[in-house]
This record gives structure tokens, sequence and C-alpha cells, in this order.
């Protein structure tokens, strides 16, 4: 079996989302995914792109990817990569795809002149925390992370006071 890394095109956009469903699955959130391979591929159509992706394939089958976005790092001054989702399919994982995903990501960065790979993992997701541990990704418990969403960012976006 031969494994390879591509860039993403919109013609991936039923494999992206078959992937952002398996991973919400496995997260416990099925119910939360409102996009769709339409809006994926709309998205990555658009003349800005809101993220990236690369998708690892298997003998040319799609098997895993990583969805990231430009990010920026105040302290740095420079960009960098936010990861919103690395993800492998289950019947290969522990193949070093995940890592081979990784690494791109890290070589894209590196490439352009980034500072940092940036990521979220849940607190009770053990395999992938240990994952990233293995290759001496700082896990950073002492940041918390914060959301505004629904009524929420609607009420704050009606507090603003622009002119």
């Amino acid at each position: 079996m031969t494994f390879s890394i591509r860039a993403a095109t919109s013609d991936d956009a039923e494999a992206i989302h078959g992937f952002i469903y398996e991973l919400a699955v496995y997260e416990k959130e099925p119910d939360a995914v409102e996009a769709t391979p339409a809006s994926i591929r709309e998205q990555m159509e658009s003349e800005r792109p809101p993220f990236e992706c690369v998708i690892g394939q298997v003998d040319g089958v799609a098997v895993g990817m990583a969805l990231f976005f430009q990010s920026y790092s105040t302290w740095k001054g420079v960009p960098g990569i936010y990861l919103e989702d690395l993800y492998v399919q289950p019947d290969h994982r522990g193949g070093g795809y995940g890592g081979a995903l990784l690494a791109e990501l890290a070589s894209i960065a590196v490439e352009r002149g980034f500072a940092r790979v940036d990521w979220q993992v849940l607190d009770w997701n053990t395999p992938s925390i240990e994952f990233y541990e293995n290759v001496d990704a700082e896990i950073k418990r002492d940041w918390l992370p914060c959301r505004l969403a629904g009524d929420a960012l609607t009420a704050m976006a009606a507090r603003s006071q622009r002119a």
C-alpha cells in the first residue's frame, strides 16, 4: 500500500465532509455538523477560501485529512497555522498517517515562514493526547478555549459601537 499526501481541491468536498462527520461522531457531536458537501465545495471555489486542506490517501483512496487555516501570533508578529481537524479513518490508524499529515502541516508552516501550528484536543481524548505528546507537541493546559456563538454572538454584536 502506498500512502501519499496532496492538496485538496473542491472535487474532494464529499470526502472532506465525510471525514468531518466521522470526526463529529467520534467526538460525540454528530448532530452539530451543519456543513454540507455543497457548502464545502462552494467555499473551496470562492475567491478567498476560508480554509485549506491536505488529503492523505492510500493507493489513491482518501483515508484522512488535515483541514487548516491561517492564524496570527501577535507576540511573534507572524502568521501561523490553525489545525481545525486532523482525521484518519479508524481502519488506517496506527500506520503513521496522522503523523505524516501533521508533518505536512509543519512543512507548510516552515515553507511559509510561519511561527507555529496550533490546535485543540478534547480533554477526554487520551489516544490523541498521547499521539500529540509523542510528536513533542506542547499540550497547553493553562489556556482555556473560549467561544461566542448563537445568541451570545448576536447579543455581543449588538453591543458594537462601530461608527
